[in-house]
């Protein structure tokens, strides 16, 4: 007999789990709404054509492929087949694939549905998505984005209000403090200007992205061995050691950067998103400047952020950008947009970390009613109807067993408060209820026992 098992890199969420997810995800979601954005889903598998050349050369290795049903050998690429090319062979053979983000498949429902949509146009979206990725802490194969974007808009205060919903959101989930690391693709694409490597730029993002897994050393090391000269990889390598406050550091790339028009336009955007920003206020985050922020996604084009929880070792916790033409590659050209997604996963680790939490997250059953037999059950019956229409989430013990096992029943569910129905509660109208953690009773009239449960 086979044991049974999940593939690595994915999870079952049990209730409990789920308990947390969900109060995640209620969270994120009225942060969302209460700026504007609309909910919206995307199948979760796409042609494989609309996902491939998005994500950047790494990328597009991570993405799960489908195999075409019925005889996919029968239009397999014989050349690969001999040569035993996999991603030659794949491409022959897979039509669609797994999500790999819930950008690309939203820039691809903006194209398809452009005359039906107002614009500018803000969604909101709370799906799994899948990549193909050797599995570790903080990084799964099958997760969930939680994504924000408005396209249509070229405004810079859509960048401010994504800042706002940053702090908003993770403040709301009590998470102590955070850094909103934010620089800009224009930036980057300045210094490669100045640096003799225009050309190259992505090939020089890539390396530079991967900054906090290798160090400065391991990001000199793949320039050098990607082949980029002494004198850009000096160039390079001085702007990984800036310096100083947010505006000193934008201060002195404005000079750096002063034969680029394009470097010059991601300085004054920054600077007007960290200005706005400052005037706005954050309750627990804090906006820094990060010269080695990447993001290793060809399409961004503008400002870019990631999220970090402060004192915590975990990898970021939300990220985004802005991008310029992502829907022109399905038809749509010039419609700008930004967008920014929160990782559940990694946001569940972190206050489990923290014992974040609230103790009510986990539960979803507030009141047991305890079953004495046929009379009293059929009493209890009515008022659990009642206590549900009251808007509290309650259920009845389904059998006549001993008191103790229907005590434990509510104690491993986590449910805090048991009504106890019998004879004398009958008669006087009145209901025993038992504070399962304090230990406290009471017999209350049904009046009084919503008002205790809902205190």
């Amino acid at each position: 007999m086979t044991t049974p098992s999940i593939p690595k890199g994915t999870r079952d969420f049990a209730p409990e789990v789920m308990g947390k997810r969900n109060y995640i995800f209620s969270v994120i979601r009225k942060t969302f709404e209460r700026f504007g954005y609309l909910p919206l889903e995307t199948p979760s598998l796409e042609n494989l054509d609309t996902l491939t050349g998005k994500y950047g050369e790494e990328g597009d290795q991570l993405i799960f492929k489908v195999l075409n049903n019925g005889d996919f050998l029968k239009a397999a690429n014989e050349e690969a087949l001999q040569k035993r090319d996999s991603k030659k062979l794949a491409i022959s053979i897979c039509d669609r694939a797994l999500r790999y983000d819930l950008t690309v498949p939203f820039a691809r429902f903006v194209a398809m549905n452009r005359h039906q949509l107002a614009f500018p146009f803000k969604r909101y979206q709370i799906q799994p998505v899948w990549r193909a990725d050797r599995p570790q802490k903080g990084r799964y194969r099958e997760f969930y984005q939680c994504d924000a974007d408005v396209v249509g808009s070229n405004s810079l205060l859509n960048e401010v209000e994504l800042v706002q919903i940053f702090d908003q959101a993770l403040s709301e989930l009590n998470i102590p403090s955070f850094t909103i690391r934010i620089n800009n693709r224009k930036i980057l694409s300045g210094i490669a200007e100045i640096a003799g490597v225009a050309h190259r730029m992505m090939e020089m993002t890539i390396a530079i992205d991967k900054l906090d897994k290798t160090g400065e050393e391991g990001v000199i090391r793949e320039l050098t061995e990607r082949g980029f000269g002494e004198n850009s990889i000096d160039v390079i390598k001085s702007l990984l050691l800036l310096k100083g406050t947010n505006e000193e550091k934008l201060a002195h790339l404005q000079s750096l950067l002063k034969d680029s028009s394009m470097g010059q336009k991601g300085v004054e955007e920054l600077n007007y998103i960290f200005s706005y920003s400052a005037e706005l206020g954050l309750r627990r985050g804090k906006v820094e400047f990060d010269i080695t922020l990447a993001r290793g996604l060809n399409y961004y084009t503008g400002a870019i952020f990631e999220v970090k929880a402060d004192n915590v070792e975990m990898g970021s916790i939300c990220g985004g950008g802005r991008y310029d033409d992502l829907t022109g590659i399905f038809g749509l050209p010039g419609v700008s947009g930004v967008g920014i997604s929160f990782g559940a996963d990694r946001i569940c680790d972190v206050m489990n970390e923290l014992q974040l939490f609230p103790s009510s997250a986990a539960q979803t059953t507030r009141l047991l009613f305890a079953n004495f037999g046929a009379a009293e059950e059929k009493y209890s019956m009515q008022l659990l109807k009642k206590v549900r229409q009251a808007g509290v989430n309650a259920e009845i013990y389904p059998e006549a067993v001993k008191i103790k096992k229907q005590f434990k029943y509510a104690d491993d569910k986590g449910i805090p408060f048991v009504a106890s129905v019998g004879n004398d509660e009958m008669n006087a109208g009145l209901v025993s209820v038992r504070n399962m953690q304090s230990g406290e009773q009471k017999k209350l009239p049904f009046e009084a026992l919503i008002a205790e449960l809902e205190g």
